[in-house]
């Protein structure tokens, strides 16, 4: 079974402690734990102790897994102990409002702050708030830091007045002196730095070695040898003395690294909370309260009673609240902080506003459509979340390297203290014992454990004040490598937003009944061009026909019995395979594809009855975004379901020299997969319904924000303003995490590679240079913390 308090296992068999809460019987690992649950049942009682129970298993059947884990890469051994360990997942976050995770381990799941039992670190909100949270963990660090710093001050002065003793400086002996010393050392080790031997033992009981291990071992042997030394120095050999015949304490070395240690937590803990700072400054954005018009009247209610459909007043200057359409009123709207462009946005009645976006000097009204959970500024807060708690392919180096690495630096430090102890000057096992005890400080592999998801949290979080939404660490590593980028047209080079210019009738059907037939059976589709068909017969006010049997045939067209007569809609291959000859069409559809237009044929009852052309425009951004790929060396290839004619239109107008026409849905993932077979990198760029698949073949899927959900389901990356321009910006993006991952693992590899022999003492023989414990400790606390320095330098690059 599972302690609901610290999540080890426990064999109930055996188990010392337990308690019965709500007719369950509930098992821990020591009195501690009991305590703990026993003052407040309520906060631990939700977690299930059965480690049987599978309902509670992240990623089981009947629970909503984060979307980000659909497409990482399976669990490591590592990561398959820790959900052994912390079996909880995300049942918890349904009963429990604050959630608690590690920011190395994102599986470790809790509802109330503490230590991972993997690695030790401070567990922080999986979700953060607009408010600066305090933060329980940084508050007792800093306590603590705070009492040992006024007891190690005076610890460390006797130890400099110790040096003139001989001198009869000091009006005590020398053993009063140790005694003074054991009782200021004694509260700085044993209650300042309790919570690192707690997670040392967890480390250890769990069979996780991490950096706590270390310190443990090093600061418990040092105390514990002083304390031994000071309470029956005569059970020590002559190798352990002095020519003096006493035996030398380290209780000022024990609370010097116990302080530097914790000046280094308080530190890091304080550098962690601002990499959620992109996330806080999104959640500030939005509003606390919406102008509710209703019954001719305006009243001012809290935002989370707003209801879609309301109609909502954005006076001048204010922020909008939620997701809607504008009704009323015309406006300019800042957007910079959700698609990172500085130009505001002209609005007009029927475009839509994004809540959290500030208003220019025109007065508004709105109609709420996406409100809570559901607005974009909500879904980009869930979605950066998820990202950042996801893992790099990049980290697989670091977590292999650090599986090995506390052992092998245990091993070290015994080696350590043997040579020392059979070779080294006298007294041998005195100098023997503090050179094992630097290795083990030293080396604690913190910054080594820090160095990926630091940069990831960051950069992931600084895409997102640009409008560059990463889904997961795995999408933010490939986008640096990508060679070529496969785009489809409607929506993606172009606006989307197709309008209808050419109608051809043929006896005995007038244009009119060519646009009153198409409109009719569009209604029942989604495509864009059929937007545009339906709006050219709203435009005209036209009655649509009732429509039966409706139809739709992916990448050829929609067919249905329209008013009593069989209608086929779409392009010349299904009128092919419907048996119906368009030959006296082809010439007038060949002219209007030379020009750009996407052509449908519509048959009535077995027969030709018109054709339609329909142009989408270029974004205007598209020549510029495709020219700066290009000069990247990304290739560029469009693959588009439009005829070849109209495709290499659009194409020509944009240098495009790749091209993929009358391509089925099914047919793009088959060209993905062509371009990665010749060993390209490849990233696709799409946004509809039949984008998914390919989307989500490519080694980065990326979506236009303007799309259809499902393709950003699909896609690694969102550009939430629907710019190819951004995908540079992304790129741009990746390559500097990346580059910032790499400082701090070499930093870190460097750090250890360097300091762990120094601190073996292989530098004596030499230049007679032995590394103190105290020096090593400042050594590891300013290696994690320039780790996350170095991190918190993306928030400032420019994409």
């Amino acid at each position: 079974m599972t302690d609901p308090v610290c999540g080890m296992t426990v064999d109930p068999k055996t188990a010392k402690y337990s308690s019965e809460y709500s007719g369950i019987m509930y098992y821990f690992c020591a009195q501690g734990c009991k305590k703990r649950f026993d003052a407040n049942p309520g906060a631990f009682a939700s977690v299930s102790p059965a480690v049987s129970d599978h309902r509670h298993h992240p990623g089981s059947t009947t629970e909503q897994a984060p979307r980000a884990a659909s497409i990482q890469h399976p669990p490591s051994s590592d990561e398959h102990q820790a959900s052994r360990i912390d079996h909880r997942g995300s049942s918890i976050e349904h009963r429990a409002s604050s959630i608690y995770t590690c920011p190395m381990h994102p599986e470790i799941v809790r509802t109330q702050p503490g230590a991972c039992p993997l690695c030790g670190m401070a567990l922080e909100l999986r979700t953060a708030t607009a408010e600066s949270d305090a933060n329980p963990e940084l508050a007792d660090m800093s306590r603590r830091f705070w009492v040992a710093t006024g007891l190690t001050i005076p610890l460390l002065a006797l130890e400099m007045f110790a040096m003139s003793l001989e001198a009869g400086s000091l009006p005590f002996s020398l053993g009063t002196m140790t005694w003074i010393q054991l009782m200021l050392a004694s509260p700085v080790v044993l209650w300042c730095g309790f919570p690192f031997f707690e997670r040392a033992w967890a480390s250890i009981t769990n069979r996780s070695p991490n950096m706590f291990t270390l310190i443990g071992i090093g600061v418990g042997t040092s105390y514990l040898y002083s304390l031994i030394a000071t309470l029956i120095p005569g059970s020590f050999p002559d190798s352990f003395r002095s020519e003096d015949g006493s035996v030398a304490v380290y209780f000022e070395a024990a609370a010097i690294i116990t302080t530097l240690v914790l000046l280094g937590q308080v530190l890091e803990l304080r550098a962690r909370g601002q990499t959620s700072s992109a996330i806080k400054s999104l959640l500030r954005l939005a509003p606390k309260s919406a102008r509710l018009v209703k019954d001719g009247n305006e009243t001012d209610i809290p935002l989370e009673h707003v209801k879609p459909g309301d109609r909502l007043r954005v006076r001048p200057g204010e922020k909008i609240p939620v997701d809607g359409i504008v009704v009323e009123g015309v406006s300019a709207v800042d957007e910079s902080m959700i698609t990172g462009e500085p130009i505001p946005v002209e609005k007009t009645p029927g475009a839509r506003v994004v809540g959290g976006t500030i208003n220019g000097t025109g007065t508004m009204i709105m109609k709420a459509e996406r409100v809570g959970r559901d607005t974009l500024l909500a879904q980009i807060v869930r979605s950066v979340g998820e990202a950042q708690r996801s893992r790099a392919p990049i980290q697989r180096l670091a977590d292999v390297v650090s599986s090995y690495f506390v052992p092998a630096v245990v091993l070290i430090a015994m080696a350590t203290f043997i040579v020392w102890g059979v070779i080294g000057p006298e007294p041998r096992l005195a100098y023997a014992l503090v050179n094992a005890v630097a290795v083990l400080i030293i080396a604690c592999p913190c910054a080594l454990g820090l160095a990926t998801p630091m940069s990831v949290m960051v950069g992931m979080g600084r895409g997102a004040t640009s409008g560059v939404l990463i889904r997961n660490a795995e999408a933010l590593e490939t986008l640096e490598k990508i060679d070529t980028l496969v785009v489809d047209k409607t929506g993606t080079l172009t606006e989307g937003k197709p309008k209808l210019v050419s109608v051809i009738a043929t006896s005995p059907y007038t244009e009119a009944d060519v646009i009153r037939f198409a409109a009719s059976l569009e209604r029942g589709s989604e495509h864009p061009l059929a937007t545009a068909i339906v709006s050219a017969a709203e435009e005209k006010r036209m009655e649509f026909l009732k429509v039966d049997d409706f139809k739709s045939i992916p990448g050829k067209g929609i067919n249905g019995v329209v008013d009593g007569r069989r209608a086929v809609l779409g392009n010349s291959q299904l009128l092919s395979d419907s048996s119906i000859d368009c030959l006296s069409f082809q010439a007038h559809a060949e002219r209007l594809r030379q020009d750009g237009q996407t052509t449908i044929y519509l048959a009535i009852d077995g027969r030709p009855a018109g054709l339609l052309g329909v142009t989408d425009p270029i974004k205007s951004t598209t020549p510029e975004a495709i020219e700066t790929l290009r000069r990247s060396g990304v290739q560029i290839v469009m693959v588009t379901g439009d005829s070849r004619t109209t495709a290499q239109a659009v194409a020509g107008k944009l240098g495009i020299d790749h091209v993929h026409a009358e391509v089925l849905p099914a047919q793009k993932g088959e060209i993905i997969r062509k371009y990665q077979a010749e060993g390209h990198i490849v990233a696709m760029a799409g946004d509809g319904i039949n984008d998914a698949p390919a989307l989500a073949q490519a080694h980065v899927g990326i979506a236009m924000g303007t799309g259809s959900d499902i393709a950003m389901e699909s896609a690694g990356v969102t550009l939430v303003k629907g710019d190819l321009r951004v995908i540079a910006r992304a790129r741009g993006l990746s390559r500097r995490t990346m580059r910032n991952i790499r400082q701090n693992l070499f930093f870190a590899f460097v750090y250890n590679t360097l300091g762990v022999p120094i601190a073996a003492g292989v530098l004596y023989p030499f230049f007679g240079i032995l590394l103190s414990p105290v020096i090593a400790s400042a050594a590891m606390t300013f290696s994690s913390v320039s780790v996350i320095a170095n991190a918190l330098r993306l928030r400032k690059v420019n994409l």
